[in-house]
């Protein structure tokens, strides 16, 4: 019995240091940078825990605009202070001296903080490129003048952009064996997410002195710099906004007032994205709530009156608007009489210019007399239906998406509406079952404006290594499928400038301005009431100048009332200010 005791207490203890020896493994070995659910890096934690350090870089690449300047992140002078000085004798008057503030505020900077301080960056005492070589000359342990990477405070275009997080099972899912930090940020949405493979970072770039338990030095005073092996990284993606004109852009979208909507606008010639707005704006604290991480210029909205564009390309094509053709615009659509816009008898150019209903309604049955798809057809030459954003393929990325967000336009959504000839009606106007995107539609105005050439829309123009030399680069690229001819883009730019010229055309108020307009107007209603009235989205899409197009732009305000949050004038103080611009006056806007 003895002997059973014995056994069964060294079987025991066997099997309790086989389970310790397995759980050693695990920690020191196995398990080093993953270790339980929460994902863990033992490494990182145990030299967090004999070192202080300061991050420099996290890494991660970096959003340009298409001059070069910054979109996410700046690099800032500092000057970096190490808490073992607090123990030493150094010439911290002479640093203050150099830097331009007194003794204590460095002094006293140091005696409150935990670990490395970083005096300067996000405050006024940003080092001056003299002041940074004077600071390194004097060779002082603990105290170096460094460019640090911040977040810029003040971002803009962030739903075009994106953000980003940490996701451990993300990274895994996205990136298999290769070896990245549980804490390595993460493209969630937008050019982040679609660039991620580009902008994942190779490791960060950090300040680092070692010490004991209690803070003492563990290897002499010297601190060390480590960084990523690759000279080349990170990354940076040169988009093609222009800083000054999306700053232009958000500003004028809060001067109006734009909740739920925003602008889009792009440089005809090479179909580049210049600004895009959003609203409702980001809130980074909870950005998958209702916060605005979807971008409005990406998503499908119903465009009213916009979309006879479409109907007017089709029936110049078949022939439905001879002169001599009058249409009865004292109707509504439904055939009973408007009292609201009562035009009289127009002409299909007044017609097109004054949005009346009842001859876009009844242009659309007709041409679904003709062919039940005609409709859709034409949407899909002006490039509503489908995708508008570049798509290519990149090295191993086949098919690679710069919008992986954007949606598809739609007319109909089921054959039998298609079908149908009041469903035509409707659709003839914007209505029922069609959704465009703003982003689409401006590039239909671009088209139009380019006599009816079909090109992909971009956001990025270049790769570039952190040198400048260009990885990779994205060049210009037709867009798939038929397209209207020169001569109905043609008799187009006409209809689109009898809408703002036209005493009472729906954009009359756009004929003041510096630069010639065409456009087209849109309101649509939504089928949602608020207040119990009914919600409309207003929309102005136009290119400017007439004669020497340079510019297509699309506003939006989605879900406002009949009698508020109209886009016109929103439309015309981005005309105005685009003006100055390239007149190089600056910018003219006033804050309220």
């Amino acid at each position: 019995m003895k002997r059973n005791r014995i056994r069964a207490w060294l079987a025991l203890c066997m099997v309790g240091l086989a389970i310790l020896t397995g759980r050693l493994a695990q920690i020191q070995l196995i398990s080093t940078e993953s270790f339980s659910d929460h994902q863990v890096n033992l490494l990182e934690a145990s030299v967090r825990q004999r070192a202080q350090e300061i991050i420099i870089d996290n890494g991660r690449g970096n959003f340009l605009d298409r001059k070069g300047d910054p979109l996410i992140y700046e690099k800032k002078p500092v000057l970096i202070l190490f808490p073992f000085l607090k123990k030493m004798d150094w010439p911290s008057e002479k640093v203050a001296s150099i830097i331009g503030v007194t003794e204590p505020q460095i002094l006293d900077s140091i005696n409150q903080a935990k670990g490395p301080v970083a005096f300067g960056g996000k405050d006024p005492h940003m080092l001056t490129a003299e002041e940074m070589n004077e600071i390194n000359l004097l060779k002082i342990p603990g105290v170096l003048a460094v460019e640090r990477k911040y977040p810029i405070s003040k971002r803009n275009a962030e739903q075009l952009i994106g953000i980003t997080g940490e996701n451990p099972s993300l990274l895994e899912a996205r990136y298999g064996s290769k070896e990245f930090s549980p804490r390595t940020l993460t493209g969630l949405s937008g050019l982040e997410k679609s660039f991620d493979e580009f902008l994942v970072g190779e490791g960060k770039s950090r300040l680092v002195y070692h010490v004991d338990g209690v803070g003492s030095p563990l290897f002499g005073i010297n601190v060390k710099y480590s960084e990523p092996a690759n000279p080349y990284y990170p990354i940076n993606i040169r988009t093609t906004i222009d800083k000054d004109l999306q700053e232009l852009s958000e500003h004028l979208a809060d001067k109006h007032q734009i909740q739920k909507g925003g602008l889009v606008l792009l440089d005809i010639e090479t179909n580049n994205i210049l600004a895009m707005v959003s609203r409702p704006q980001l809130n980074r604290k909870d950005p998958f709530g209702d916060s605005g991480i979807k971008n409005m210029m990406l998503s499908q909205h119903i465009p009213g009156s916009v979309f006879k564009t479409v109907v007017a390309a089709a029936a110049i094509d078949h022939g439905l608007q001879p002169p001599s053709r009058v249409f009865d615009c004292s109707r509504k659509i439904n055939g009973e009489r408007d009292t609201k816009y009562n035009h009289g008898s127009l002409d299909f150019t007044d017609s097109f210019a004054r949005s009346c209903n009842s001859t876009f309604a009844q242009l659309a049955k007709e041409l679904q007399d003709k062919n039940a798809s005609i409709l859709e057809e034409y949407a899909e030459k002006l490039s509503l239906t489908g995708t508008v954003g570049w798509t290519g393929d990149l090295y191993h990325i086949e098919s690679f998406k710069q919008l992986t967000e954007e949606d598809k336009g739609r007319v109909f959504s089921t054959d039998a509406a298609r079908k149908d000839r009041n469903f035509a009606a409707l659709s003839g106007i914007g209505q029922h079952e069609v959704r465009v995107t703003p982003l689409a539609v401006a590039n239909m105005m671009a088209m139009i404006a380019r006599g009816g050439e079909k090109r992909m829309v971009r956001a990025v123009e270049s790769i570039e290594y952190q040198n400048g030399a260009v990885l990779a680069e994205f060049n210009d690229k037709k867009l798939e499928g038929d397209a209207v001819s020169p001569y109905t883009a043609q008799r187009l730019q006409k209809l689109l400038r009898e809408v703002v010229i036209d005493e009472e055309g729906t954009g009359r108020w756009l004929n003041s301005l510096p630069y010639e307009v065409a456009g087209k107007s849109g309101t649509a209603e939504t089928g949602i009431h608020q207040e119990g009235k009914q919600t409309h989205n207003k929309w102005f899409a136009g290119y400017f100048p007439y004669k020497n197009p340079k510019y297509a732009l699309v506003a939006v305000n989605l879900g406002v009332h009949e009698n508020k949050g109209g886009v016109n004038q929103l439309f015309a103080d981005m005309v105005e200010e685009i003006y100055s611009f390239d007149k190089g006056e600056g910018s003219q806007v006033v804050d309220d």
